[in-house]
């Protein structure tokens, strides 16, 4: 059974600058950001500033394309849960049973390895993309929508977008943006300003889909993404937050997959119905400009006992 985070949508709002308190140079910094009902709210993170560069519902946006000149996959928002099925298809309106993206589509991997995206390579044979388009906050079914994808260039994708029957096709065209990894697309409102420029953001908190390969089953997580093209993470188990150094990569390589700090730095006990979070996790993290940070999570609940609120410390190194 797919697990589906409940709560009220609301409203999303993009921010530049959330306040933190400030501290003196050197000191770890505490942060707690509250994700609201649902866990809808995706954080933009720099840790350099120990602030919020930008503040979204996960609503705002539908697939991400990939930015680069040689750029060409497209990417599922995972915080629904999306799936895609490759049809085999040609057409935007070819009789296929769209139900079938239930059984047979799949998500993205987690760990954003380029070969491992849903919709896969689709510049050859330029097949027909059923997307199930997941969930909102408060659990309710989004439907399904058909994409085409036709062709990508050094500065834009063209696609072709329609209803589940395929009717009301229409083309679009989405230009890439060299200030950033990918560009987030809306289907019915076209590019929105998500993920910050490359450089001025470090992690990403956020729900996400996750595959639990003992029941391989898609579920909904929450916890912290990177993008490995500018930023790369060293983990550190069983570790003294204050005792951690720049030296202690040696023993702990780094790695850039996009959930290497992930979910799992807290558990859920259904004998407690609560979560515990491991403070003995320590991450440190390279970022695009060759800094280093360390940072671990010390709670996951609000002053007033809410779930979804990540209490973490950073530190300079």
């Amino acid at each position: 059974m797919m697990l589906v985070l409940g709560g009220l949508l609301l409203t999303g709002c993009m921010k530049e600058e959330l306040p933190v308190p400030a501290a003196p140079r050197g000191d770890a910094v505490e942060v707690r950001l509250c994700m609201g009902q649902g866990y809808q709210q995706q954080y933009w993170f720099d840790l350099g500033s120990a602030s919020v560069v930008r503040e979204n519902n996960f609503m705002a946006w539908d697939l991400a394309f990939e930015s680069g000149a040689e750029g060409w996959r497209i990417m599922l928002n995972g915080g629904r849960l999306m799936l895609a099925w490759n049809t085999g298809a040609t057409a935007i309106d070819a009789a296929v049973d769209v139900n079938a993206v239930a059984f047979s589509g799949v998500i993205d991997a987690p760990s954003g390895h380029p070969d491992s995206t849903a919709i896969g390579d689709w510049r050859n044979a330029q097949p027909l993309i059923i997307l199930d388009m997941g969930y909102d906050a408060a659990g309710n079914i989004l439907g399904v929508r058909r994409i085409h994808p036709l062709s990508v260039s050094s500065s834009a994708y063209t696609l072709e977008v329609a209803a589940a029957d395929g009717s009301n096709a229409t083309v679009l065209t989405v230009p890439k943006d060299a200030q950033r990894s990918w560009v987030h697309f809306n289907l019915d409102q076209g590019v929105v300003q998500v993920a910050p420029p490359n450089g001025q953001w470090d992690i990403v908190l956020t729900r996400y889909s996750h595959i639990f390969r003992d029941i391989n089953l898609p579920y909904l997580v929450v916890g912290a993404l990177i993008d490995g093209n500018t930023t790369r993470v060293s983990r550190i188990t069983n570790a003294d937050f204050e005792a951690v150094v720049l030296a202690d990569t040696l023993l702990h390589p780094f790695a850039r997959q996009r959930d290497i700090i992930g979910y799992d730095w807290k558990e859920f006990s259904f004998d407690t119905n609560a979560y515990t979070v491991d403070t003995g996790i320590v991450y440190i993290v390279q970022v695009a400009d060759g800094s280093y940070y360390k940072l671990h999570f010390r709670d996951f609940y609000g002053t007033s006992g809410q779930a979804g609120c990540p209490l973490f410390a950073v530190k300079a190194l």
